[in-house]
C-alpha cells in the first residue's frame, strides 16, 4: 500500500465524497422504493458504477425493460466515456495490469474531472495516485448506496427530485475547477459548445455531438491550454 499516494489523493476526493455519499444514498433510496434491498444497491454500485445510468436503471428494472432496450439506453447515456478514455491514454500509459483495468472501470465523470486536473506530487507514483483517487471515489459511492438502501427500509422518504442531486454535483465540481485553475478556456469551450449543440440538436440528442465537438476542439488547442496553465 502506497501511503504517500493515499495521503496525496484523499484531500482531492473530499468534494466528491460529499457529493457521492448523498447521490449514492439517493440511488439506494430509489432502488429500495422499487423493492430492491440495500444488497442490490451495493452490488450495482460495485459492478456497474455508472452514476446517472444507475438512476436510469431503477426505471428500467421497475418497468421491465428488455435487454436490448437496456443495452441501447446504456450505450447512449455512457457514450461520453469513449471520449474520456481517449483523453486518458497519455495519463494511464505507464499503468499496467489489473490496476489499469480498474482505472478504466472506475472512470466516472467526477473521477475523470479530478484525474484530469490533479498532478501527483513529486516522488509519488502516478499510477498509484490515480488508482487511489478512483478507488476512494467508488468506495464513497458504494457506501452511500448501501446507506440509502438501509435508511429507506426504516425511514419514510419522499424521493421526489432526488435525481437532481447529480446535476448539483456537476455544478459544484465545475465551480471548484473554475476557481482553482487560471486557464478558463476549456471550461468556456465546454459551455459554449454544449449550448450551441443544445440549440441545434435539442435536449434529448445534444450530449454526444457536444462531446465530439469538445474533444476535437480541446485536442486542437491542447498545446495552447497546457502552455497557459503552466505559465
Amino acid at each position: 500500500m502506497n501511503k504517500r499516494a493515499i495521503k496525496a489523493a484523499f484531500p482531492l476526493t473530499i468534494p466528491v465524497m460529499a457529493g457521492y455519499l448523498v447521490l449514492g444514498m439517493g440511488f439506494g433510496l430509489l432502488l429500495q422504493r422499487n423493492g430492491y434491498s440495500f444488497l442490490w444497491a451495493g452490488l450495482m454500485s460495485l459492478t456497474i458504477y455508472a452514476g446517472s445510468m444507475q438512476y436510469v436503471a431503477v426505471d428500467l428494472l421497475s418497468g421491465g425493460a428488455s435487454l436490448i432496450s437496456s443495452a441501447l439506453m446504456t450505450l447512449m447515456i455512457n457514450a461520453r466515456h469513449l471520449f474520456y478514455g481517449l483523453s486518458m491514454l497519455e495519463k494511464y500509459r505507464k499503468v499496467k495490469g489489473a490496476k489499469k483495468a480498474y482505472l478504466i472501470h472506475a472512470l466516472t465523470d467526477e473521477t475523470y474531472s479530478l484525474v484530469c486536473s490533479a498532478q501527483p506530487p513529486e516522488g509519488v507514483d502516478s499510477g498509484a495516485f490515480y488508482f487511489w483517487i478512483s478507488f476512494l471515489d467508488q468506495c464513497y459511492w458504494i457506501l452511500g448506496s448501501i446507506l440509502g438502501g438501509l435508511l429507506g427500509q426504516v425511514i419514510p422518504f419522499d424521493t421526489t427530485g432526488v435525481d437532481f442531486a447529480m446535476t448539483a454535483l456537476f455544478v459544484v465540481i465545475f465551480t471548484e475547477q473554475w476557481l482553482t485553475h487560471k486557464n478558463h478556456l476549456p471550461a468556456l469551450i465546454g459551455l459554449g459548445v454544449s449550448f450551441i449543440c443544445l440549440l441545434l440538436f435539442g435536449p434529448d440528442s445534444f450530449i454526444i455531438p457536444s462531446m465530439v465537438a469538445i474533444a476535437l476542439l480541446l485536442t486542437l488547442l491542447r498545446h495552447r491550454t497546457e502552455e497557459e496553465e503552466a505559465a
